[in-house]
């Protein structure tokens, strides 16, 4: 269940969802639009994903830390350092100490804590 306010979190933004699973990532575009996204785009790759925030720089984005054996590290980097918030989503534990601070929603998650990532990333 997503707060009262929540349609308005995202109030038209841009999301970039970085994940490998497409139902999981179908999912995660649901949410957003719940939540109030304007655009949505998708990337199952590192590579996908760094061509996406070149073309279209979202105004957060979503990272699952695992893509296919590859951790999503260098878009993290990329995101970090346009100034960019996102979070990461993990089905397998911990990030590394450098990266401990960002929100980390556990799978499987519910809208209510990509939500409240999703607000702990805004607020950062």
């Amino acid at each position: 269940m997503v707060s009262e306010s929540a349609g308005l979190l995202l109030n038209g933004k841009t999301v970039l969802i970085v994940e490998d699973e497409a139902i999981i990532s179908f999912m995660l575009e649901d949410m957003m639009d719940e939540l109030g996204a304007m655009n949505i785009a998708h990337a199952a790759t590192i590579a996908e994903a760094l061509t996406a925030i070149d073309v279209r720089s979202p105004q957060i984005a979503i990272l699952d830390l695992n893509l296919g054996g590859e951790l999503s590290y260098p878009v993290a980097e990329r995101l970090e350092s346009l100034g960019i918030p996102f979070l990461f989503t993990t089905g397998y534990g911990r990030v590394e100490a450098r990266w401990s601070s960002r929100s980390i929603v556990q799978k499987p998650f519910e809208i209510a804590a990509i939500e409240g990532a999703l607000r702990k990333a805004l607020a950062a």
